[in-house]
């Protein structure tokens, strides 16, 4: 593995009311398998596809059973504390940490103006993904907001992040790289189309699928549902599901592909 540059989507995980049913669930759709790190790990278990560790699954803290199951991304950072310090300085809050976890790295939870959370992982021994868009790996990201511009200030004055909007006049949609380089994740303005009412902001968590209906016939099958799609766009056909607990993500095969690639400035 390879340390991420601050900024870079690094790791994601979910905590589930009923671990034991997510573990199967995720075993279905995604073809991995799980180490449990044991009663000292708080069960904390690392979910594996075949190139490697590619997220977390964990039961809910003592006096949390209560709450929403859900994924989230955590963001590279050399220094939790010091990004936690920026993330106050330009409105946000800190809502966990930073601390340390064991000799795997340091962790905080933060929240953007807005309310939509995140993590920050400063890694240790646990450098994160093993890989990047392979089968049953994390893929992509979104920030889905209803206030863009928010959005558009607030990540790139903690991250550096570079803004480039898609040139089409129907969405509002851009992406956040560091400096010329790949786009690192999306930024959506939140359509009633897309997302059902009552829906907060919030970051998208997209993992790669060799067959994206087979991922959504899956789902279903296993008590799931279906939020948005299968669809095909010119970055892959892709659908947004909710597990069996309500936790949300998106599915995509990007090796099916449909259109011409929309310009971005």
């Amino acid at each position: 593995m390879t340390v991420r540059p601050e900024g870079a989507p690094c790791w994601a995980d979910a905590t589930f009311p009923d671990l034991d049913s997510a573990k199967s669930f995720y075993a279905d759709v995604f073809g991995w398998t799980f180490e449990d790190g044991g009663e000292a790990a708080g069960h904390y278990t690392q979910a594996s596809a075949d190139s490697g560790v590619a997220a977390g699954l964990a039961p809910p803290m003592p006096g949390t059973q209560d709450a929403e199951a859900d994924w989230m991304l955590y963001f590279a950072t050399p220094d939790a504390a010091a990004t936690a310090g920026h993330v106050g300085e330009h409105g946000g809050r800190v809502v966990t940490g930073p601390m340390e976890v064991g000799s795997y790295g340091t962790m905080a939870i933060a929240e953007d103006p807005d309310g939509i959370r995140f993590g920050l992982w400063q890694s240790g021994s646990h450098e994160g993904f093993a890989a990047i868009g392979e089968p049953g790996t994390f893929c992509w990201a979104e920030v889905d907001t209803r206030n863009p511009e928010h959005a558009d200030a607030f990540f790139p004055e903690v991250f550096g992040y570079r803004v480039r909007r898609m040139q089409d006049d129907t969405m509002d949609y851009a992406v956040w790289s560091l400096g010329d380089g790949d786009p690192l994740l999306g930024r959506a303005q939140m359509s009633g189309n897309v997302f059902p009412a009552g829906t907060p902001p919030h970051v998208g968590v997209c993992f790669a699928v060799d067959d994206c209906d087979r991922a959504v016939e899956t789902t279903e099958r296993r008590g799931g549902s279906v939020t948005f799609g299968p669809q095909d766009s010119p970055f892959g056909r892709m659908a947004t599901l909710k597990d069996p607990q309500g936790a949300s993500f998106t599915v995509i095969n990007v090796n099916r592909t449909v259109g011409e690639m929309p310009e971005f400035a």
